[in-house]
């Protein structure tokens, strides 16, 4: 892919829109001496200025691909940080409670909805199993930790429940079977840590270990 020509594109721009320089810079708010010299090839143009010439002719700049097409920016609605910062580009977002990036000496911390990988050996491990993310994640109803861990409560109940249907439909169990109820004690939920959950030493239930 060859250089960006910027008096070419000047030059376009100006045709299309029918407008001499001065013209031109007029609509764009600048002195003619800044257009006349970026067509000439004297000097540069920022892209925020390129643009507003480029809407003048009803054209709009774009990134382009190897074979031509035309690709996005990364989305503004993108999960962010707590205190709303953008994650960044070149590492890859997932949830707080999945793998969470620091050691277990300071899981007494909040948990962040949503983190990402600090160290790019563990970037590329993940981009090797599923592929590099077109994209920062969107948010969804359902990420906060709270309504995660309900979610993994909910299919521990489920494969229960099926567990016990299996059972009874080979005739493993000839007693009835109490209801299923969560008994973890406040410790477990620290030590839940999503894709591995933990439990506390004493705890009776040890719900979501499959």
């Amino acid at each position: 892919m060859g250089q960006f020509d910027l008096p070419g594109a000047l030059r376009r721009i100006r045709r299309r829109a029918d407008l001499s320089q001065r013209a031109l810079a007029r609509s764009c708010d600048v002195a003619v001496a800044v257009v006349a010299h970026a067509e000439a090839g004297r000097r540069g143009m920022t892209v925020e200025l390129l643009a507003r010439a480029a809407a003048v002719a009803g054209l709009r700049l774009g990134l382009l691909d190897e074979a031509g097409h035309e690709v996005a920016g990364m989305a503004d609605g993108a999960v962010r940080d707590r205190v709303g910062r953008r994650f960044p580009a070149h590492l890859d977002t997932r949830y707080g409670d999945v793998d969470w990036w620091h050691g277990d000496e300071r899981y007494s911390r909040e948990r962040p909805w949503y983190t990402f990988d600090r160290n790019r050996y563990l970037r590329d491990h993940w981009r090797d199993r599923s592929g590099t993310p077109d994209d920062h994640q969107l948010p969804q109803p359902g990420d906060s930790p709270a309504e995660r861990r309900a979610q993994r409560r909910a299919e521990a109940q489920r494969r229960w429940e099926e567990e016990v249907r299996r059972r009874r439909a080979a005739g493993e169990l000839a007693e009835p079977v109490a209801e299923w109820t969560c008994e973890c004690p406040p410790e477990c939920a620290v030590l839940d840590i999503g894709e591995r959950p933990r439990h506390a030493p004493d705890c009776p239930c040890r719900c979501d270990v499959d």
